[in-house]
């Protein structure tokens, strides 16, 4: 499950397999589906009532009981609607498959560093090395962005998504999903 945010304040959540019911649960929580390149894209759009948003998340929460794979990097999930974001002590940016991290001070330097984040040219900039399969970035991204919270650090991604329509395509997908289609039943093979 990867739940994230656009810059437009659009959080999102994606299934990457099949869970019975997880249609059901997340649109009954406010959230809408829609096919996306090849997968459905689940959205709740800014500016929902704080009720909701504590529904989705309550949905979201529910899900974990049949997986344990989730990323959340989504802004949206962290502070609410009603009041303004507080300034980042850290942003960390997706751009064009690279990520950067500008840190407000040598303390928060120092974490990025111990993920893998080396200084760029001077300046509070930082950059993950190079040639990381998306998989590996996002993994570093998520446990950098717990050692900072952990250090009371307030972080800031940006996923470099301005709309829900700028949702990339899942690596390998080309066949629209559908939203209520149960897994296949698999065929038991007969032994002798």
């Amino acid at each position: 499950m990867f739940v994230g945010s656009t810059g437009d304040r659009h959080t999102f959540l994606i299934l990457n397999r099949h869970i019975n019911g997880a249609h059901r649960l997340l649109t009954e929580a406010g959230f809408t589906a829609r096919a996306h390149h090849g997968r459905t894209v689940y959205l709740l759009p800014p500016g929902t009532a704080d009720d909701a948003i504590e529904r989705a998340g309550a949905a979201a929460r529910q899900l974990l009981a049949h997986t344990t794979d989730c990323v959340d990097l989504a802004n949206t999930t962290r502070y609410s609607a009603a009041g303004p974001l507080p300034e980042p002590d850290v942003r960390l940016q997706f751009t064009d498959g690279a990520v950067t991290a500008t840190a407000g001070g040598i303390r928060a330097g120092v974490v990025l560093a111990l993920h893998g984040f080396t200084p760029a040219a001077a300046g509070t900039r930082c950059t993950l090395e190079p040639g990381l399969d998306e998989r590996d970035a996002v993994n570093t991204v998520v446990g950098a962005e717990a050692h900072l919270r952990s250090e009371d650090f307030d972080v800031s991604i940006d996923l470099g998504i301005a709309t829900p329509e700028a949702i990339p395509p899942a690596p390998g997908r080309t066949a629209t999903a559908a939203p209520n289609t149960p897994a296949p039943q698999r065929s038991r093979l007969r032994t002798r």
